[in-house]
């Protein structure tokens, strides 16, 4: 039987397969980045993919490897460790547990909406989700205490918990519909705060910026406000289907005779609902900014613009991790 041909060593598997200079190339990137089934693999999986990445990266091509099975390595790869640390994330930081995990929490704010421990109790779990979430898909590799973790996961979770509850009290006296809006406001508000939180250490100290061929050249506050501002407003976006559209409907169905014989029905409707949006809600506002963000030397503190004048005076354009 006749060898495949075998694979050419300059495949630039450091970038995504496809355009990321264009929306569509981002959102194909960004689905295959977020599929939930990539939490089902085995750890032996996870493992196999990396060698066949890293192999590759340093030149050693497996015999029989075709280009569909490398790439496809490759988005195992990505779903499951850090881009700038290498290290195996925690599962449930992983942007591939974005829609099962977000699913079942939004579902669940949605339909206990109405009373005070049920608010506190859903935007903690929501928080404190977010909170590995942020933590997780940081950018940079620099290390973060347990006490600045801490202090930035209180800090966070009592933003959304009284943004929330501050939210219920001026809707009382409002139509039902108004009500059924709380939750979202409360995560819009709540992720404005808990991102800058648990990356505060890379708005201190700045993340990782790199030319065009990824060598290092140093770290820029600056990239990091702008990394952090595309990710609120991604995560916000994210959050709009989600908890934009289930209360409407929901709104309606509770008006009919259907759900007022089979209330129990209301919950497992609202998290379908709730999954149904964020399976495209999740990778189209991922998609909104390129993972691998750019900004002009000029734009750059005046120190860092030294610094990479010294190494080139004709660069341009730097390069760094957005985080997700």
């Amino acid at each position: 039987q006749k060898m495949p041909p075998s694979l050419p060593a300059t495949i630039n598997i450091r970038e995504p397969r496809w355009d990321q200079s264009t929306f569509e190339g981002r959102a194909k990137h960004f689905f295959m980045v977020t599929d939930p089934r990539n939490l089902l693999l085995s750890g032996a999986t996870l493992e196999e993919a990396r060698r066949v990445v890293e192999d590759y990266r340093a030149g050693t091509v497996q015999p029989g490897l075709t280009e569909d099975q490398l790439w496809r390595a490759k988005y195992i790869y990505d779903s499951a460790f850090h881009p700038d640390t290498g290290e195996k994330m925690i599962l449930v930081g992983r942007m591939s547990a974005q829609v099962p995990m977000n699913m079942t929490i939004t579902g669940c704010m949605l339909t206990f909406y109405r009373t005070t421990p049920a608010v506190v109790f859903w935007q903690w779990v929501n928080q404190s989700f977010n909170a590995i979430v942020n933590y997780t898909n940081r950018s940079g590799d620099a290390p973060i205490t347990p006490s600045q973790l801490g202090t930035a996961y209180v800090s966070a979770t009592t933003g959304a918990v009284v943004t929330a509850l501050g939210l219920k009290s001026l809707t009382k006296h409002l139509p039902a519909l108004i009500g059924r809006f709380v939750p979202f406001a409360a995560v819009a508000a709540a992720n404005c705060i808990n991102i800058p939180l648990m990356r505060q250490r890379e708005l201190k100290l700045g993340i990782p910026v790199t030319d065009e061929n990824g060598n290092r050249l140093g770290e820029s506050t600056a990239a990091a406000q702008k990394a952090i501002f595309q990710v609120v407003v991604s995560r916000i976006g994210m959050a709009v289907p989600a908890m934009a559209i289930p209360p409407v409907i929901m709104n309606m169905l509770e008006k009919r005779a259907f759900l007022k014989r089979y209330p129990y029905l209301n919950a497992p409707l609202q998290v379908g609902l709730v999954g149904l949006c964020l399976v495209f809600a999740t990778p189209l506002c991922c998609a909104l900014f390129p993972q691998k963000s750019s900004m002009s030397v000029s734009s750059l503190e005046p120190e860092v613009q030294d610094q990479i004048r010294k190494k080139d005076p004709w660069l341009e354009t730097v390069y760094f991790n957005k985080g997700l």
